[in-house]
């Protein structure tokens, strides 16, 4: 991390990013979940870094019922007021949670993890929170877990130093009990990209399904 990162309060770190500015994301769903979850049949949900809201939305229009969680209550309140115009506010419970420190209780039929990376996180705190993701999966349910792969190519020198786990690494970190799980998909996707002086590009990204089979 850098010196600007290392110590950082993280709730403080994600309040003022979402400040900053009136809209940080599209509205639009990752494509990765949308690919990995479109055939699932509905149950329940848990979105985890929801930011404001796209996922969580996307699940609840096809009839999961979501939790959706992050650390800043500026970006829930977001989230909970564009479920309230996309009329889907009674299909998603929206919570404020430190995933560090405190977890949704229950077990659900799909995890979400998308992007689930942080320039404030403490050592092993992004594999920890995914081991304890896979807790919440309830038997016959998947966790999804979409990451980037490295930064777009269109950067030269990025502006903290974040490590970016390989499909290897990430699996290691679960610690599946054997015989428990299957990998359903283990894929590397590229997708073409603008940088923000509207410089060509291209990102690798990652995606991982698991389905807990007991």
């Amino acid at each position: 991390m850098t010196d600007t990162t290392a110590h950082a309060n993280p709730q403080e770190f994600w309040e003022s990013f979402y400040q900053e500015r009136d809209q940080v994301w599209t509205g639009q769903p990752n494509p990765l979940l949308v690919r990995e979850a479109a055939e699932l049949t509905p149950g329940t949900a848990l979105d985890l870094g929801c930011g404001e809201g796209g996922d969580a939305i996307w699940l609840a229009e096809r009839g999961w019922h979501v939790t959706a969680v992050d650390i800043s209550a500026t970006a829930l309140g977001r989230a909970a007021a564009h479920a309230e115009s996309a009329g889907v506010r009674n299909h998603v419970e929206f919570a404020e949670h430190d995933l560090s420190d405190t977890f949704p209780e229950g077990q659900f039929d799909l995890v979400s993890a998308q992007f689930f990376h942080s320039p404030v996180e403490q050592h092993d705190e992004r594999t920890r929170t995914l081991r304890r993701a896979t807790e919440a999966v309830a038997p016959g349910g998947s966790l999804v877990i979409g990451s980037h792969a490295g930064w777009a190519s269109f950067v030269e020198h990025a502006h903290v130093d974040v490590h970016f786990p390989t499909r290897d690494e990430i699996l290691d970190g679960l610690a599946l009990a054997p015989g428990q799980w299957q990998v359903e998909t283990s894929d590397e996707v590229e997708r073409e990209m603008i940088g923000p002086e509207g410089q060509a590009g291209v990102r690798t990204d990652t995606v991982l399904r698991v389905r807990r089979t007991a």
